[in-house]
């Protein structure tokens, strides 16, 4: 199917009038005449059917319809820029890697380590970008997602990274005296995680708490939280009990700042995912990304699971 396009040119124009207010300076940063540059516009008007600029005073000045266009071919010009110089930067199989990356576990656990993928692979450039929930990546412009939960995932392909125990924690002195049952938790506030809205209820449940229903109450009513590093700066506050990935607060553990409120740590039901489509397996950027990511997370659950 044809698409209804005006010419390249007549957007190059028309974007460089914008910016300057101006078809005698848009033209000399193009390197055309103005004339040349007043006839793309006036072409571009009579293909769209509506007039985009104006003259107020002897200034030119854009129609409701071209401030409109003006920001949507802005963006294109962008995008199309940016893919050129990517291609012309990266004359190999390499160019650019968009990560979406779950904001704490990408702050804490893998972007310290990309500095071993960058040395590997100079010729990818990384692009990290966040996201808590699943997505289309036919709307969403990644070549691959770091996801936990199931092994779901519409039109896309799953590779298991990890998994992950949880354990309560909270900031030293919070506790008016060590903890002997799980029961004793909910004589405490109890921070929530939006994104793992169960989080509590699955630990409470597998560390043997009964009666879950009748403690639901005490369960969600502590103050909720969009991100995990929000839940650690609260419980290290000291706001309340989190339970969190073990991994992910272990320099807090290390450090003090944060202590196990019980030691009775619980192996979660899901695991961290690498997500991309199908249509992307082969690509060379996706691929070596995957198998060193693989290798990262082998080693770690490796490392989690040696004695001591």
């Amino acid at each position: 199917m044809r698409r209804t396009l005006p010419s390249l040119m007549a957007l190059q124009c028309f974007e460089a009038a914008v910016r300057h207010l101006s078809f005698t300076r848009a033209a000399e940063e193009l390197n055309l005449t103005q004339s040349a540059v007043s006839r793309q516009i006036r072409g571009l008007e009579d293909f769209i059917g509506r007039p985009l600029f104006e003259r107020v005073k002897q200034r030119l000045v854009l129609t409701v319809a071209g401030e409109a266009y003006a920001a949507a071919v802005q963006d294109v010009l962008d995008r199309a820029e940016a893919a050129t110089l990517q291609l012309m930067a990266y004359r190999g199989e390499g160019g650019v890697l968009t990560v979406a990356m779950l904001p704490t576990f990408g702050s804490r656990w893998l972007v310290p380590r990309l500095v071993d993928f960058s040395a590997r692979y100079p010729d990818i450039q990384l692009n990290l970008v966040t996201q808590v929930r699943p997505f289309d990546f036919d709307k969403v412009e990644a070549d691959v997602a770091i996801h936990f939960g199931p092994a779901l995932w519409p039109g896309a392909i799953c590779h298991r990274l990890m998994g992950e125990d949880i354990v309560p924690v909270c900031a030293p002195g919070l506790l008016k005296k060590p903890l002997r049952d799980v029961r004793e938790l909910l004589d405490y506030t109890l921070l929530q995680h939006t994104t793992r809205p169960q989080a509590w209820n699955d630990w409470l449940s597998a560390a043997g708490l009964q009666d879950m229903d009748t403690h639901q109450p005490s369960l969600l009513s502590g103050p909720r939280f969009e991100h995990f590093f929000m839940v650690i700066q609260a419980a290290i506050s000291g706001l309340g009990i989190a339970v969190l990935p073990q991994f992910l607060v272990a320099e807090e553990l290390a450090s003090g700042r944060l202590q196990l409120a019980l030691d009775q740590p619980v192996r979660s039901q899901h695991a961290y995912y690498l997500v991309h489509p199908a249509t992307r397996t082969d690509v060379y950027k996706v691929r070596v990304f995957r198998e060193w990511l693989l290798a990262q997370a082998a080693q770690e659950e490796a490392a989690l699971a040696a004695p001591g």
